[in-house]
C-alpha cells in the first residue's frame, strides 16, 4: 500500500504518493514517488528515472537552487522542480532505475541492468504510469544527464503512451562521455561514487562490474596487468586502488579496464538508438560543455521525427537541483501533450546563442549559417596569423615545452599563441580541427588544446576545447572532412620516439562572435591547469587523467609543418 502524504510548497499543496512500486516484466518491481496537484483528476504525466535516488530528488522541494561554485551544489538533484511541474498540472513521476534505490533487481554496467536494457524498463514503468488513475494516460519525460539519457532510451522503444521527450544536457555516446579523445575523465567517478559535489549513485549492493560477470579471474588479472603498465594510470593513485579493489568501485572499474571504444559502449549508444525515435524531441544543451554538445548535435541529426535543438549560453553548468529550461519545456509539453497550439512548432528549429554578440541565431538545420573553413597557423613568437609560415624548419625553429608528472611538480606548462586584436565582428559557428605537427621522446602524450576570446580588460572566457592522446591519433578517412575529423579509438598506437607527427584535434562545436577589441588566444598542454576561471565553474573532479611520465614535446610550425586552426567562419554579417 503506498503512503499519500502533503507538502506545502509556498501556499501550493502538492500531494504526494510515497513507495510505489512498478512491475517490470520479468517480475522485478522499481520504486517511485508520484507528485501532483490536490483534487482528484487524472493529469499528463512527466517520468524521471535515474540511479540517483528518489529522496535526493525529493530536495527539490526544499533546497534553493544552487550554481557551481556554490558548496551546496550537488550535481545529481536533476529531476526538475517538481513544484513547477505539479503548478502547471502534471504528475511529477521519478524513479529509481533497477539495482539503485529502493528499486528491485542488479545494475550491470551502464546502460545495462542484470542483462536488461534500461529503455525496457523505461518502456515498462512508462506504460504502468500511463495506466494509474491519477494519469490521463498522457506521458513526457523530465531531468537532465542521466536522466536526459534515460529519456533518449525510453523514447528508442517506442513505449505507446510516451508522446514526446524534452532532453536537456544528456550523454549519449557513453565512450565519448567517459574518454575526451582517448583521454579518461574523471567526472562518471564523481557521478558514480559521489565527489566533488556530486551525491552519487543510490547504492545498493546490488550493483555489479559488467567486467567481472563476463570475464574469467584469470582474464580480469591480464587486463588488469595491461591497464597498470600503461604509465598514467599506474601514477595515478584511485586507478591502482579500483583495479586492484574492483567491487567497491564496479562501473568505474568498467570504464578504466575498456579504454577504447568498441562493442562494450556501442552495444546500448543512444546515438545509435535514435534512429528508433519518431515521437517529438526537444534537445537542449548549454555551452562550455564540448562533448555533450557534440553529442547532442549527432543525435539531433540522427532522429526521425519532430525535432528540436535549442544550444544556450555559457557557463556550462546549470543549477542544482535543476530549475532552468522548464518555460520551454512546458511549451513543449503543452503543445505535444495537452494540444494547446502555442506556436512552437512555427518556430525554427535550430535556435542557437552566439557567445560575444550574445544574439542568437535561429535555422532549420545545424549549423545555422553557412560557414567557410578558414586556417589559422600557428607562427613565431606565440602568434596565430591567416598566413602560413614561409621558412622552413632550419629558421622556423619548433616550440617546445617539457611536462614533469603531477607526482613531481604542480606546474602544468602551457604554449600560447594568439591573433592581433579584430577590427571588425568575427562570427564563428560549427565543429573545428587543430593540425598539430609534433614530436615527443616518449610513446604517447595527451594534446589538451583550449581555445578562448580575450576582452580588451583581460578577462577571457572558454571557448571550445580539443582533447586527443597520441596514441589515438588515427583518423577514419571515410568520415573526417576539413575541420570535423572523426577518430574511430579502436585501437593504441605508441609513437615512435623522436618522429614528428601530425596530430589532428577535433574542437567540439561552439558558437561565438569575437568582437573588435577582442583576440582569440589558443593554449596548448599536456596537462590541464589545477585552477582557473573556467575550471571553477566544474565540479572538483571534471578533469582528465594526466600523463604519468616526464615528457619533451617540440610544436613544429614551419613551412613543412604548417600547425594550425581550421575554424568554422560564418559566411555574410556576423550581426544577422
Amino acid at each position: 500500500m503506498a503512503e499519500f502524504d502533503t507538502f506545502d510548497a509556498g501556499g501550493q499543496t502538492i500531494h504526494i504518493r510515497k513507495h510505489l512500486r512498478v512491475p517490470m516484466r520479468d517480475g522485478i518491481e522499481l520504486a517511485a514517488d508520484a507528485y501532483h496537484g490536490v483534487d482528484d483528476k487524472p493529469r499528463p504525466a512527466l517520468v524521471a528515472l535515474s540511479p540517483y535516488g528518489k529522496e535526493l530528488q525529493a530536495l527539490a522541494l526544499t533546497t534553493p537552487p544552487q550554481r557551481r561554485p556554490s558548496p551546496m551544489w550537488d550535481g545529481c538533484i536533476e529531476a526538475g522542480d517538481i513544484a513547477r511541474v505539479v503548478a502547471e498540472d502534471y504528475v511529477h513521476v521519478i524513479g529509481d532505475i533497477r539495482g539503485t534505490g529502493d528499486s528491485d533487481g542488479e545494475h550491470i554496467g551502464n546502460y545495462n541492468a542484470g542483462g536488461v536494457s534500461l529503455g525496457q524498463d523505461a518502456y515498462d514503468f512508462i506504460e504502468w504510469v500511463a495506466a494509474q488513475p491519477w494519469c490521463d494516460g498522457n506521458v513526457g519525460m523530465i531531468g537532465i544527464s542521466y536522466f536526459g539519457s534515460m529519456q533518449v532510451l525510453a523514447a528508442a522503444e517506442r513505449p505507446p503512451h510516451l508522446k514526446a521527450i524534452f532532453v536537456s544536457g544528456g550523454h549519449y555516446d557513453f565512450y565519448e562521455t567517459t574518454y575526451h579523445g582517448g583521454i579518461m575523465w574523471f567526472m562518471p567517478r564523481a557521478a558514480r561514487e559521489g565527489r566533488g559535489g556530486d551525491s552519487g549513485w543510490a547504492f545498493t549492493d546490488r550493483v555489479t562490474s559488467r567486467m567481472l560477470e563476463t570475464y574469467s579471474p584469470d582474464e580480469i588479472q591480464a587486463r588488469v596487468a595491461q591497464r597498470l603498465a600503461d604509465p598514467d594510470v599506474a601514477a595515478w593513485p584511485n586507478l591502482v586502488h579500483v583495479l586492484h579493489y574492483p567491487k567497491h568501485h564496479e562501473a568505474w572499474f568498467d570504464i578504466i579496464t575498456n579504454e577504447l571504444d568498441g562493442e562494450w559502449y556501442e552495444e546500448r549508444n543512444p546515438i545509435n538508438l535514435a534512429r528508433n525515435i519518431d515521437i517529438p524531441v526537444y534537445l537542449q544543451i548549454d555551452q562550455g560543455r564540448g562533448w555533450t554538445m557534440d553529442g547532442t548535435i549527432e543525435l539531433f541529426h540522427a532522429l526521425q521525427g519532430p525535432k528540436k535543438l535549442d544550444i544556450g549560453p555559457y557557463p556550462p553548468m546549470q543549477s542544482r537541483p535543476f530549475i532552468e529550461e522548464h518555460d520551454t519545456m512546458f511549451r513543449w509539453y503543452d503543445y505535444w501533450i495537452k494540444g494547446i497550439d502555442n506556436g512552437i512548432m512555427d518556430e525554427p528549429a535550430v535556435n542557437v546563442f552566439v557567445e560575444g554578440s550574445r544574439r542568437r541565431v535561429t535555422a532549420d538545420q545545424w549549423p545555422p549559417k553557412d560557414i567557410e573553413y578558414r586556417s589559422l597557423y600557428l607562427r613565431p613568437r606565440g602568434k596565430l596569423s591567416t598566413d602560413p609560415e614561409p621558412m622552413g624548419v632550419r629558421y622556423a625553429a619548433p616550440d617546445g615545452f617539457y611536462q614533469a608528472p603531477l607526482t613531481v611538480t604542480d606546474k602544468v606548462e602551457i604554449l600560447k599563441w594568439e591573433t592581433p586584436v579584430f577590427a571588425e565582428p568575427t562570427e564563428m559557428i560549427g565543429t573545428g580541427a587543430a593540425h598539430i605537427f609534433a614530436e615527443i621522446d616518449q610513446a604517447d602524450t595527451n594534446f589538451i588544446l583550449r581555445m578562448w576570446d580575450y576582452a580588451p580588460n583581460g578577462t577571457r572566457q572558454l571557448i571550445t576545447t580539443g582533447y586527443l592522446k597520441a596514441s589515438h591519433r588515427e583518423l577514419d578517412p571515410e568520415r573526417t572532412t576539413e575541420g570535423d575529423p572523426y577518430h574511430p579509438h579502436t585501437r593504441a598506437v605508441p609513437v615512435e620516439p623522436g618522429s614528428i607527427e601530425e596530430y589532428v584535434l577535433r574542437l567540439y562545436p561552439f558558437a561565438n562572435t569575437f568582437l573588435p577589441g577582442h583576440k582569440l588566444v589558443v593554449e596548448l598542454s599536456n596537462n590541464e591547469p589545477l585552477a582557473d576561471e573556467h575550471n571553477a565553474l566544474l565540479p572538483p573532479d571534471a578533469f582528465h587523467l594526466p600523463v604519468g611520465r616526464p615528457v619533451t614535446h617540440k610544436i613544429y610550425r614551419d613551412a613543412t609543418h604548417p600547425s594550425r586552426l581550421v575554424l568554422p567562419f560564418t559566411t555574410g554579417n556576423a550581426e544577422n
